[in-house]
């Protein structure tokens, strides 16, 4: 296989992932070019998404893709596990080590070569569960 060549990092890319490495919030495009315009105000949403997906590609940013949601971006590329608000959609990291053998487990009972994994918990955040409490009290 061969290496995968590098891009530059421009100054586009730099703020684009700075910014999205300070944030926990797991931001949609949308979300995150209005935060990165305060810095460069005339970027473009097609600018921060073209760096998002090279971000990506070069292993500097992960991208998620949720059915039915719109994709978020995750500045935290080591190893974790997300939980997700199937009512509002916020993604909130979950704060537990990756299961140990995960990988091992799956290769043992399926003839995949396993590259990695992915693990996300699917719930109703507490904000969600407040307002359906407050709806069902009125």
């Amino acid at each position: 296989m061969e290496p995968k060549q590098t891009r530059r990092m421009t100054k586009q890319r730099q703020v684009i992932l700075e910014e999205l490495r300070k944030l926990y919030s797991h931001p949609t495009v949308d979300e995150l070019h209005q935060i990165v315009r305060k810095r460069l105000p005339k970027i473009s949403i097609a600018t921060v998404y073209r760096n998002l997906e090279i971000l990506c590609e070069e292993g500097l940013a992960q991208k998620m893709d949720t059915p039915g949601t719109q994709r978020r971006f995750d500045g935290n590329v080591r190893n974790h596990y997300h939980i997700r608000c199937c009512s509002c959609g916020r993604v909130d990291d979950v704060d537990l080590e990756p299961i140990p053998m995960i990988e091992e487990a799956i290769k043992e009972r399926c003839d995949y070569a396993v590259m990695s994994h992915r693990l996300e918990f699917i719930g109703i955040c507490s904000q969600c569960a407040e307002e359906e409490r407050q709806g069902l009290a009125s």
